[in-house]
């Protein structure tokens, strides 16, 4: 299995040397995207920084260390499965599956696998805010039995014993010791690095190009029944909503509470049922949706909120009446929400392997 692995290895590292320069050719690879290491954000975001954790400062070097491990298959349990088996670049980092059997055990997984973009201003990571920073969250897929399935000792003595991973984190941490620690920063270095903001919505806010009207009568319709949750900028309000799913949740005993939503971390009556609000942007690219996949596209998305929705004791109140579009409004709502697409982002060479 080891030597199957350092083979696989071999041929994938160097097609990342060739793809993106690393080391070498550093300042060709950074022509691509002369943001990726520390992103120019736009106004729309608003935000005056990036922001990153003081521990662990983002580095040109720290990112393409994170990239080739978020792409390298050997780091899994049985060689053939990497962070990208889940999160692909085309599909704004998702994977296109309600729950994923793509892991290890071929076993589907409990929870849809989440778009991976603008991670960096979440500070509540998984649907139920379960983790608080990339540093953490990266073992959970990592290390679970389902998903990647690694044994961070053998991880370690693989990364060791790679003619290439060495030199690499010895450039980006200055530190000839391979570490479970490390590990984890590089990877939450290349997931923060993964910022959308350049969409049709975005080039409109800064004037560079024009809405139709069934886009502003869209972008309208957002402002009117969408924006209290999906903040625009990020277009998600970074918290936790019960929006009806159910009308009643199984006992917390059962895999860990996972199906009760924030309740399972917070304990509050209020958060049965709430997962986090995910974001709007490339909602056109993330189908399926739902913390469990369960709406195949976003027609099903707007029938839940026409006449779906399951009045509980733990509602957001904005819900409780759901949200009646008509067939024009529907189109129009589509229509901007098209817009939030960031097609510049998913093609981004620099993202991908």
């Amino acid at each position: 299995m080891n030597i199957i692995k350092n083979i696989k290895h071999l041929l994938f590292i160097g097609l990342i040397l060739l793809l993106s320069g690393c080391m070498d050719n550093a300042k060709e690879f950074e022509l691509a995207r002369p943001e990726f290491y520390t992103p120019a954000l736009s106004s729309t975001l608003q935000q005056e920084s990036f922001p990153q954790l003081e521990r662990n400062p983002m580095s040109k070097e720290g990112v393409l260390l994170g990239k080739a491990l978020f792409y390298d298959p050997a780091l899994s349990q049985n060689g053939e499965v990497s962070c990208a088996s889940c999160h692909a670049p085309d599909q704004a980092f998702s994977d296109g599956l309600a729950l994923s059997d793509q892991g290890v055990s071929g076993k589907k997984l409990h929870r849809h696998s989440p778009a991976l973009f603008n991670m960096a201003w979440h500070k509540g990571l998984f649907w139920d805010g379960g983790a608080t920073n990339l540093e953490s969250l990266i073992f959970g897929p990592l290390t679970h039995p389902d998903e990647m399935g690694a044994d961070l000792n053998e991880v370690i003595h693989y990364l060791n014993g790679s003619s290439l991973y060495p030199e690499m984190f010895e450039a980006a941490f200055e530190t000839d010791s391979i570490t479970s620690s490390l590990i984890g920063r590089s990877l939450a270095q290349f997931v923060r690095s993964l910022v959308s903001q350049d969409s049709k919505y975005d080039q409109w806010k800064r004037e560079e190009t024009q809405f139709d009207n069934i886009e502003i009568q869209g972008y309208q319709l957002y402002q009117k029944h969408c924006s209290s949750c999906h903040t625009e900028g990020l277009f998600t309000d970074l918290e936790y909503h019960n929006n009806g799913l159910d009308i009643s949740y199984p006992d917390p005993a059962e895999l860990e509470g996972i199906y009760l939503g924030r309740y399972r971390i917070s304990f509050d009556e209020q958060d049965k049922g709430a997962f986090k609000t995910p974001s709007l942007r490339n909602i056109a690219l993330t189908a399926p949706y739902m913390h469990d996949g369960r709406f195949a596209d976003l027609e099903e998305v707007l029938d839940h909120y026409d006449h779906g929705v399951k009045v509980n004791e733990s509602l957001a109140p904005e819900l409780k009446m759901g949200i009646q579009l008509n067939a024009d409004e529907r189109a129009e709502l589509l229509a901007f929400l098209e817009t939030l697409t960031d097609y510049k982002f998913i093609n981004n060479k620099a993202y991908h392997k």
